[in-house]
């Protein structure tokens, strides 16, 4: 994540004007978590009734409206996009394109790089339907893939198209949507190459009807995979080439990953409606900055190497310890986020293994915490925990 795209503050008027499109397309609601397209569908609606531009058959928006609602920005009649995603545009734009072409698209990268979420928002914005999604493990089957049966009607009637249960891949080709399949690489090997015919013909046979179900246009596949995951169920070859594939990488400054982590906190917090203030921003950027140099296993200023530990210390674990922090904050304490509440959060990121990541940790908090001028209440209260 690199470029960071910036967006000017709201009129007063588009920030009402957006709150009326909200009210009128999304009424309130108790979900936990919405899907993306009804979470923002005030900004899809808004930039269906500016994009001027080419949209490919089956397609909400262009690829530029695609683009602009994942990377945010203010559209011509002063409405404001909420970024998405923060970093290099040309990822995104890369990822886009892709789609419009008969080639599936890949998101690789290591754990919270935002490869679920960049894909559940590609899939709103172009389908206006993100929810056509398989979950990948080792369990995963060629059913879940393909398609399965109703075994009642199975074997009252036999083999016909009403005891048929389609898959989210099968009913993305009939409708011409995308299908998501989470975490590819986490599938066995034989049914990975289950989406082989499917990628390259555009076609689904159904051998026990002599029938077959063809894609309509804009169908397309995203899947993501972990790189941490190589060696566990290896694409192969014929599988790779039906894939272009776009790495998501880990922020590349401080500033961005702040950003992010200020954002997707703030969205949680009223999601979550946690009665607590929100995070201060120094806050924020020492959870940051210790992730950070962590992970990469130097201070930020190049001067002491220190030792990583065995997790990956993502971003998303940050905005977990943030979000951990809030809760204890605003149902334990005053309210206020304050080093005593992350501290616990912030030890159970780092140490995942209680003997390595242990040492680690504390030869951190001693070398590089204790000596930080302004962090003397951040090293008490972790050692207090410790």
């Amino acid at each position: 994540m690199a470029e960071e795209n910036k967006t000017t503050k709201t009129p007063r008027t588009s920030r009402k004007k957006k709150e009326e499109v909200k009210t009128n397309s999304a009424p309130s609601t108790s979900l936990l978590r919405e899907h993306a397209e009804q979470q923002f569908a005030a900004e899809i609606a808004e930039l269906e009734k500016v994009d001027k531009r080419h949209r490919p058959p089956n397609w909400k928006l262009s690829p530029w409206a695609v683009t602009t609602y994942l990377l945010g920005g203010e559209l011509e009649n002063g409405f404001e996009i909420s970024p998405k995603y923060i970093g290099d545009r040309r990822i995104i734009e890369i990822a886009v394109a892709t789609l419009t072409t008969d080639r599936a698209l890949l998101l690789i990268g290591v754990p919270g790089t935002a490869k679920s979420w960049v894909s559940e928002h590609l899939s709103a914005a172009i389908s206006g339907d993100s929810t056509l999604l398989i979950q990948g493990t080792a369990g995963t089957s060629e059913e879940a893939i393909r398609y399965g049966w109703n075994y009642a009607k199975l074997l009252a009637d036999g083999p016909s198209m009403g005891a048929l249960v389609s898959s989210p891949l099968m009913r993305a080709m009939e409708n011409g949507k995308i299908a998501r399949v989470e975490e590819l690489t986490r599938i066995p090997a034989d049914v990975q190459d289950t989406l082989i015919t499917i990628l390259s013909e555009k076609t689904l046979p159904i051998p026990e009807l002599g029938s077959e179900v063809q894609a309509n246009k804009g169908f397309s596949v995203i899947a993501t995979a972990n790189d941490r995951d190589k060696g566990v169920n290896d694409l192969s070859s014929a599988l790779k080439r039906r894939f272009n594939t776009v790495v998501l990488p880990l922020p590349k400054t401080a500033e961005e990953e702040v950003e992010i982590v200020q954002r997707r906190v703030e969205s949680l917090g009223r999601a979550l409606e946690l009665p607590a203030e929100p995070p201060a921003l120094t806050e924020i950027r020492r959870i940051v900055t210790i992730f950070r140099e962590l992970r990469s296993g130097v201070t930020e200023d190049g001067k002491t190497k220190i030792k990583s530990p065995t997790g990956t210390l993502s971003t998303a674990e940050a905005i977990s310890v943030v979000n951990s922090g809030i809760a204890l904050a605003a149902h334990f304490g005053d309210g206020s986020l304050s080093a005593a509440d992350v501290a616990s959060g912030l030890i159970g990121a780092v140490v995942k293994d209680p003997v390595q990541d242990k040492l680690v940790w504390r030869e951190y908090l001693e070398t590089v915490v204790k000596e930080r001028d302004g962090w003397g209440d951040l090293y008490r209260a972790c050692r207090e925990v410790s």
